[in-house]
């Protein structure tokens, strides 16, 4: 999982198709103000990402599991860019 600083992102829509779970929408839809706290949250936590990379192996197995932010969300980082 990643996340976004929604008072860093400009608003462009670039980064929405690049998702292929298609798990990023812009802040104006209604209903997303845990997400929105979440992403603030964490932006301010963990590293910046400041090139594509690959997804993780269990990404497609994952696409649509229910509930995946409780039974698998670690507050701890990833690796960032390294």
């Amino acid at each position: 999982m990643l996340v976004i600083h929604p008072d860093e992102c400009i608003d462009c829509g670039v980064c929405v198709p690049e998702c292929p779970a298609e798990a990023i929408l812009p802040d104006t839809e209604p209903g997303l103000e845990k997400w929105l706290e979440l992403n603030l949250r964490y932006a301010q936590k963990w590293p910046n990402l400041t090139a594509k990379k690959d997804p993780l192996p269990q990404a497609k197995e994952m696409d649509g599991v229910p509930n995946k932010l409780e039974k698998y969300f670690s507050e701890n980082p990833g690796s960032g860019d390294e």
